[in-house]
C-alpha cells in the first residue's frame, strides 16, 4: 500500500530528503536511544554522506536531530551555532563501512550523566531511515513504528514478562526481534508496536529483575 508520505515525501527543510530529512531523523533517533540530552557527539560519515553531505547539509541536519529538531524546523541550517549555545560539542570524520548503505553514519554520543551509546544508521530515501547497529549489535528497525528497545540479562522469563505486560495493556506488537551476545550474556529486544506503549508499562518493565534498560521511541507524526 502506498501512502502520501511515499508520494510526496516528508515535510522538511531541504534540499534533500535522503541527505537532510533522513539525517535529521537519524540524529533524533540517536538522541532518543541515548535516553538523555547529548553533550558530546562523534559522527563518522560513510559513502555519499561523506562525499556530498556538506553540500546537502547532512552535517547540520545530523546535529539538528541530536538537538531534538524535527525535519521541518527552520533552525536546521543554524544547528551548529545552536549546539554551541546548548553545550553540545561534535566532530565529523569519514569512515568506510563494509556492506553499509551509501547514506550511512556511525554516531557516538555521550550524555551529561556519562552514559554513552553507539549507533549505525542509514537514510534509505524519502526521509526514511534504518538503524543497523546499536552498541555493536546488529539490529534492524526503522522508526516507522513506536519502538521499545530493551536491554536485559539472558534470564528465563524476561521475554514472557515483556509480552504479558504489553498484552495486558492491549498494545499490538507489529514486529519483534531478539539479539543475544551469547548464552547467559546480554539480550537486546527490539519490539515495534502499532500504538505507543503507556508510560506506566515502560516504568513497570524497567523495574523487572534482569532488565537493564528500557527506551521507548515514539514514532513521529
Amino acid at each position: 500500500m502506498i501512502d502520501v508520505f511515499d508520494i510526496m515525501g516528508p515535510i522538511m527543510v531541504g534540499p534533500s530528503s535522503s541527505h537532510t530529512a533522513g539525517a535529521v531523523r537519524i540524529g533524533r533517533m540517536a538522541r532518543t536511544l541515548l535516553g538523555e540530552e547529548p553533550v558530546k557527539a562523534a559522527l563518522h560519515l560513510h559513502g555519499s554522506f561523506a562525499e556530498t553531505g556538506v553540500g546537502h547539509g547532512t552535517d547540520k541536519a545530523l546535529v539538528a536531530g541530536l538537538l531534538g529538531m524535527a525535519t521541518d524546523d527552520l533552525d536546521i541550517p543554524n544547528s551548529f551555532e545552536i549546539a554551541g549555545q546548548k553545550g553540545l560539542s561534535f566532530a565529523f570524520d569519514e569512515v568506510d563501512l563494509r556492506d553499509a548503505h551509501p547514506n550511512s553514519v556511525n554516531v557516538e554520543v555521550e550524555g551529561a550523566s556519562g552514559r554513552r551509546m553507539k549507533m549505525q544508521a542509514s537514510s534509505t530515501g524519502g526521509g526514511r531511515i534504518m538503524v543497523d547497529k546499536l552498541d555493536g549489535v546488529e539490529v534492524s528497525f526503522s522508526g516507522d513504528y513506536h519502538t521499545l528497545v530493551i536491554q536485559n540479562l539472558d534470564n528465563q522469563g524476561n521475554l514472557a514478562d515483556v509480552t504479558t505486560a504489553l498484552a495486558l495493556a492491549r498494545v499490538n506488537v507489529a514486529n519483534m526481534s531478539l539479539h543475544r551476545s551469547d548464552k547467559g550474556g546480554n539480550v537486546m529486544m527490539i519490539i515495534e508496536t502499532d500504538d505507543p506503549v503507556p508510560d506506566y508499562i515502560v516504568e513497570l518493565l524497567d523495574k523487572q529483575p534482569g532488565i537493564l534498560q528500557v527506551i521507548h521511541y515514539k514514532r513521529e507524526g
